[in-house]
């Protein structure tokens, strides 16, 4: 009796340890994938308790809630080249447990990837002015660069992509600031001169309302005077009437315009100008120009006669040449002076100092001149 016993207990606490391992506990934002001996059962249980076979199946629950996945910084260099860090955050969730299980391991990790890939991707593309202002085509964009590898293979969702902060360099930061408040100070500006044109519309509006009503103006010449006095000063204010202004005005302008007339004496009046005969202006004589004389022609210039050049007959055989005569020199270098005709003139340099007057005066009877230079040239070739 004993051992049955003890064969029943074995078998409840069997059966109890096996009904353990059969039941699983799915939760509402799960779902159950079981693999039977590593093949994939077509059923995906859903939230509740489940039964599966204690020995050859594994289920894996894959949760179905919105993941948030936060992207590192990532560096990149936009359109118009600026270097810039950017980060974001992903929100996935999965909608098909079966492919997010079997077609990729590590899921959440593939999207990380798949989201620093495209981020930079997506801010080459745009510049540094699209980036800063319209950040929702941004996050578009990268959703739908997100979407394509993940939703259909893996089963996943990119539900929203957001970037975070754009951290740009210290020197594009102050050329920013700078640009900002050189636009601000333009509007201020603008919104200046609107102020005062709107004004002077406004005082030119009141300005023809006072003209049409003269006692307008007097009215507010008398606010203006109530105003100054209302605080205490010192200041004494004498209104002075604006229609005496305008008298003298028009005084002057009457003045202006009339045109100055002289009185001219009637006929038969003293200083009347038909009384007066003015004398007769003498006629002015013509003035006659005589005649260039005729230029005379410049007479003919004498053609000199040219006889033509004989032919030079041939000259024959040279015989030899004896030897040269010597060269006597035409003039003595004794020291004296030779005048013209190769007369001596005066004595030696070295002549005693009393003849000097009459060497000198010799000398200057007799010193050869241009003329004489070329009589002789002349004489010389005739006396050959």
């Amino acid at each position: 009796m004993g051992v049955v016993i003890i064969v029943l207990v074995v078998f409840v606490v069997v059966g109890l340890v096996l009904l353990a391992m059969s039941l699983r506990n799915v939760q509402q934002y799960e779902k159950g994938v079981v693999f039977r001996f590593g093949r994939l059962l077509p059923d995906i249980r859903g939230p509740g308790l489940r039964v599966i076979r204690p020995i050859g199946d594994r289920m894996q629950k894959v949760s179905v809630q919105t993941q948030v996945l936060g992207i590192p910084p990532q560096g990149s260099i936009t359109a118009d080249n600026v270097t810039l860090t950017v980060d974001a955050v992903v929100y996935f969730r999965v909608t098909d447990p079966v492919k997010a299980l079997v077609n990729v391991r590590d899921y959440p990790s593939a999207v990380s990837q798949i989201a620093q890939t495209s981020l930079r991707a997506v801010i080459g593309r745009a510049d540094l002015d699209t980036l800063l202002s319209d950040r929702d085509h941004i996050n578009s964009e990268l959703k739908k660069v997100m979407d394509a590898p993940t939703e259909e293979p893996w089963g996943l969702r990119i539900e929203r992509v957001e970037i975070k902060d754009i951290a740009l360099p210290e020197s594009m930061m102050r050329s920013m600031s700078k640009q900002a408040e050189a636009e601000r100070e333009r509007r201020a500006r603008v919104i200046a001169a609107d102020g005062e044109f709107q004004a002077s519309q406004r005082l030119s509006d009141a300005a023809a309302t006072m003209a049409d009503t003269p006692g307008a103006l007097q009215l507010r010449l008398l606010q203006t005077v109530v105003d100054v006095s209302a605080e205490k000063n010192s200041t004494l204010v004498m209104p002075f009437p604006v229609e005496m202004l305008r008298f003298f005005e028009r005084q002057s302008r009457e003045t202006d315009d009339t045109p100055t007339r002289r009185s001219v004496p009637l006929p038969g009046q003293a200083g009347h100008p038909g009384d007066h005969e003015l004398p007769e202006v003498p006629a002015i004589p013509e003035l006659v120009v005589p005649a260039a004389p005729p230029v005379p022609a410049a007479p003919p210039v004498p053609v000199a006669f040219v006889p033509p050049v004989e032919p030079v007959e041939p000259v024959g055989p040279v015989g030899p040449v004896g030897p040269a005569e010597p060269v006597v020199p035409a003039l003595h270098l004794s020291g004296e002076r030779v005048g013209f005709g190769g007369g001596r003139i005066g004595e030696r340099i070295d002549a005693p100092a009393a003849g000097r007057a009459a060497v000198a005066r010799e000398r200057r009877n007799n010193w050869p001149t241009q003329a004489g230079s070329d009589q002789e040239r002349d004489a010389t070739p005739a006396a050959g």
